[in-house]
């Protein structure tokens, strides 16, 4: 009886013990991705010129309209273009079902912001993160951009152009009020992403939809 009690012990311990360096893995690689982020971003008087914003889908409205942080990406890449700091917007999103299409609803956005359409370049096949920060490069030939997106996702998409040899700077787009409870929500979530995204860039090397290139700037 005493020997089946040793064992049980044992094995809470190494449970224990294992779930504890897994916890401290994924906080050191997740604090490791944060302040990577830190010296590449920065505010849209400050940031560096470069020849494209890559702007990240989020989601829509029942509506097919961009949500409330989708349109807050919008919004911030106008302001870098109006700014003169960069020459065009590239916008990635998710376009795999007919009826949902982010690209479409970020340019139908930018053109009301006054962004005229030729500066405009559409990624219909951005349907990850890791897919948009991809395909900046395969597809479109982009080695420097300004990556759009809120300050909890920052950090992972510039971590995912610098993997794809993009020289990535960044700027936040949190503008509007969130819900604290959806805020703290993305927050947490994006924990796990980040940790995703090291298997994918080291480990799993999935391939996006790709296709023939449109260099941006021949």
């Amino acid at each position: 009886m005493r020997t089946v009690q040793k064992i049980f012990r044992v094995i809470i311990q190494i449970a224990l013990y294992s779930a504890l360096a897994g916890f401290l893995l994924i906080a050191l690689l997740r604090v490791g991705m944060l302040l990577s982020a830190r010296p590449k971003t920065f505010l849209v008087a400050d940031v560096p010129d470069a020849p494209v914003a890559l702007v990240l889908g989020a989601g829509l409205n029942w509506d097919g309209s961009p949500g409330l942080v989708l349109s807050d990406r919008v919004q911030k890449a106008a302001d870098l273009y109006f700014s003169g700091k960069v020459e065009k917007i590239l916008m990635s999103g998710d376009n795999s079902a007919e009826n949902y299409n982010e690209p479409g609803a970020m340019e139908e956005y930018a053109l009301s912001l006054g962004v005229p359409a030729d500066d405009i370049v559409l990624d219909y096949a951005g349907r990850r993160t890791y897919d948009s920060c991809f395909r900046a490069k395969a597809i479109f030939g982009l080695d420097q951009v300004i990556v759009v997106t809120q300050a909890f996702h920052l950090p992972r998409a510039l971590f995912l152009c610098n993997a794809f040899d993009v020289q990535a700077d960044g700027v936040p787009a949190d503008e509007a009020y969130y819900r604290r409870s959806s805020y703290t929500f993305w927050w947490v979530r994006e924990i796990f992403a980040s940790l995703k995204a090291y298997w994918d860039v080291y480990i799993g090397h999935p391939e996006p939809v790709l296709g023939e290139p449109e260099p941006i700037f021949p």
